[in-house]
């Protein structure tokens, strides 16, 4: 959570968008709640007069003792992450008392931007059409307004044979689309989804996630006759009859994950099968055919269709290639042993890489980056 957004809440400046960036965070976690209570109780207090120790042993007091202090680091990272200010030199003196010695940020030309609304569709007769944002299609019985992709669900076919179309989103894009049967699918950026631009009456109805991921929210079966709604990925079935679930299967991750937000499924993998609670996420090892089912933080799953990255425990480089792929950008790390530094951590998907790359310097885990056109480089 920002820190700024914290002294606004604190001084009843927060604006209605930013309180509810701040509510999300706060309901999130225990950890969140007792974290902000502690800043609050020392607001009033100028840096100089914070007892360091003190403020240690009040953390203490408030939340499960962890093993070790890096712990508390990571917690404070997941307070300043969001915000790149230069309040975060409050929590590092604070909070560890290691001030961190300013370096130059180096920046060549850099062309690094945040994703926006952007995808390529390919109509059944091959012919691609690009949708972004600011920009309207009409075609059919499909229309987009350049942010979403939607499909009329009242052109239902009986006998004709089904076409299909694909929807396919590049490095730093994103997109809504809604089906024919009224499913509404978000596509993380690095995605491609195949589905048919009508389905038949009473039919299975059955679409492909080629690749990266997608939250599914499946119109009913209820509402179609009873027809079924089948997800294909990679060896993976997901049939469902109605419910909202995300499926993560990038081509270059050996795991394939599907978490269950609401409803059941019933996931298939060559002789395996099992079903899922909400909140619970299963894990495929593509490499051994393994599977794993664990119980999740559904919101750190979910969070990139609403706008925000939220990461629990991920190591920076797991960070790392997430963002690549929303600012469409390569990630090399200069100093190798800092890959596995670990964070709880909040960032908004409109955030700069100066912003993001500038606070994870500050907080003393890299030295100084690098940007070249596309290219970020951490030492």
């Amino acid at each position: 959570m920002e820190f700024k957004l914290i002294l606004k809440k604190l001084n009843n400046t927060i604006t209605s968008s930013e309180e509810l960036i701040f509510n999300a965070w706060y309901q999130e976690k225990n950890e969140h709640r007792h974290f902000f209570d502690n800043v609050k109780t020392n607001y009033s207090k100028p840096v100089d007069a914070v007892d360091i120790e003190k403020a240690w042993q009040k953390i203490e007091n408030k939340i499960d003792k962890p093993k070790e202090r890096k712990t508390y680091w990571k917690f404070a990272v997941a307070s300043i992450i969001v915000g790149l200010l230069a309040s975060s030199y409050f929590f590092k003196d604070v909070f560890f008392n290691n001030p961190v010695e300013k370096t130059p940020i180096i920046v060549k030309e850099n062309t690094i931007q945040p994703g926006t609304d952007k995808a390529v569709l390919t109509l059944e007769d091959g012919s691609q059409i690009a949708l972004e944002k600011g920009a309207s299609f009409q075609n059919k019985n499909i229309n987009s307004n350049g942010k979403a992709l939607i499909y009329d669900k009242n052109k239902q076919i009986e006998d004709s044979k089904i076409a299909y179309n694909y929807l396919t989103i590049p490095r730093g894009g994103q997109f809504f689309i809604k089906l024919a049967d009224g499913t509404q699918v978000w596509l993380n950026s690095e995605s491609k989804l195949k589905y048919p631009v009508n389905f038949k009456n009473g039919e299975i109805r059955k679409v492909e996630l080629v690749y990266g991921e997608a939250y599914f929210d499946v119109s009913p079966s209820i509402d179609h006759n009873g027809a079924e709604f089948k997800v294909y990925n990679n060896k993976q079935e997901v049939h469902v009859l109605g419910t909202a679930f995300n499926i993560k299967a990038y081509k270059d991750e050996s795991t394939i994950n599907t978490t269950l937000v609401e409803g059941n499924v019933v996931l298939s993998y060559e002789d395996k099968k099992l079903s899922l609670l909400p909140n619970q996420q299963s894990s495929i090892n593509i490499k051994n055919n393994t599977i794993i089912t664990r119980t999740v933080d559904v919101y750190n799953e979910i969070s990139w269709k609403e706008g925000i990255f939220s990461f629990e425990d991920k190591s920076l480089k797991e960070i790392m290639k997430v963002l690549s792929r929303w600012y469409d950008m390569e990630v090399v790390f200069k100093n190798t042993s800092v890959q596995n530094e670990e964070f709880l951590g909040v960032l908004g998907k409109e955030q700069s890489i100066e912003e993001i790359l500038t606070n994870i310097k500050n907080l003393g885990i890299i030295n100084d980056f690098e940007i070249t056109d596309k290219k970020v480089v951490l030492k």
